[in-house]
């Protein structure tokens, strides 16, 4: 490995505001490539961050000689496509959630890593945050003795005003919609957290705003903007009959919300965004803030818990790539996309037919 670490990343949406800033804060990163779908964004984005090539062809990224990682933060259908070609030019991944558009696809990107021995990881920056690998650490210390329930609420406006324009994230082809975007993230937290999987979905998804505004017209949205689901979770070392339930909506009105909420056979704890950590004990009706350092954010990057996570994420995978490393410690892996991606399946089809589905 060079001394410092070669970034591509492909798309300049989100990346914008989160990968690109956070790499380029790293001392022994150097952003190289950075690609997307409109040749004048990518060039817009290598005018602002520096970097030394851009282009609106996503495999002169994957290609390019001096790239070590590709960041692919695109829509989810083209994943697969820009996974093989990465790991088939020997470029380790970090890969934007959901992982794939489908279980199969999940799979065959998993397979592709494995055979590979490269970095393979998925974007789940929120169990980088201070709060979170503090209820963590508190979770396996037995502080909530063992875990019965967990409740989750994702609350944002963003998408609530109807004179927004029809994009990807409202084309279910494309792989847009809540479930996929935030609910993926939840289900992580909850496999992450309890170390179980999920057993068994009910899920009812809906679509509120129906059209946007598209060239002149109004089109037909075919993603949810809002997921309510109750989940079944497995017996482990950490549970005991254990359930969980989720609220995520990117049309409600009110204060954002990105909250978890795990209770134990003594106690509970709640997590906010920017990892805020409250805890209360059985019989006690407060909650106390259990006081830690929140973390950083890189500048450039828009505050919050999302900035804060991907800020320690980013540097944790340059550290392990300056190692020789292809893992890095809490990291979601390919073999973590497959599993989040089988709940999302089986939400889908609960949703689509109305009736509880066990996970395969």
């Amino acid at each position: 490995m060079n001394k410092k670490v070669g970034i591509g990343v492909i798309g300049t949406g989100f990346a914008r505001r989160t990968q690109i800033p956070a790499f380029n804060a790293i001392e022994q990163a150097e952003i190289v490539s950075v690609t997307s779908g409109r040749m004048e964004n990518a060039e817009s984005t290598a005018q602002e961050f520096g970097i030394p090539h851009f282009s609106s062809d996503w495999t002169e990224t994957v290609e390019h000689p001096d790239v070590d990682l590709v960041c692919i933060t695109t829509p989810p259908d083209l994943h697969l496509a820009m996974t093989l070609a990465s790991i088939k030019n020997g470029k380790h991944v970090l890969c934007e959630k959901p992982m794939a558009m489908n279980t199969a696809q999940a799979v065959e990107m998993e397979d592709a890593a494995l055979n590979s021995g490269l970095m393979a990881l998925i974007d789940h920056e929120l169990r980088f945050t201070n709060g979170r690998l503090e209820g963590f650490r508190m979770i396996r210390e037995g502080a909530i003795g063992k875990i019965r329930h967990i409740k989750y609420l994702f609350r944002n406006s963003a998408r609530g005003d109807s004179s927004l324009p029809w994009t990807w994230w409202s084309d279910v082809e494309k792989g847009g919609g809540t479930l996929g975007a935030i609910v993926s993230h939840v289900i992580d937290s909850i496999h992450w957290f309890t170390g179980v999987g999920v057993s068994s979905v009910d899920c009812r998804l809906r679509t509120h705003i129906t059209e946007r505004p598209f060239e002149g017209a109004l089109r037909r949205v075919t993603t949810d903007d809002e997921a309510i689901l109750i989940l079944d979770l497995e017996e482990g070392e950490l549970t005991e009959n254990p359930s969980a339930s989720i609220s995520a909506s990117m049309v409600e009105a009110g204060p954002y919300r990105n909250r978890i909420e795990l209770y134990g056979t003594k106690g509970a704890i709640r997590i906010e965004d920017g990892g805020e950590v409250y805890r209360a004990d059985m019989g006690n009706n407060d909650w106390t803030q259990h006081h830690l350092d929140l973390g950083k954010t890189a500048p450039g990057m828009q505050p919050g818990g999302w900035s804060k996570g991907f800020t320690k994420l980013s540097e944790l995978i340059v550290e392990a790539l300056l190692a020789g490393r292809n893992q890095v410690k809490h990291a979601a892996n390919f073999e973590d996309g497959v599993r989040i991606q089988r709940v999302l399946d089986a939400a889908r089809e609960s949703n689509k037919n109305s009736r509880i589905v066990r996970v395969s």
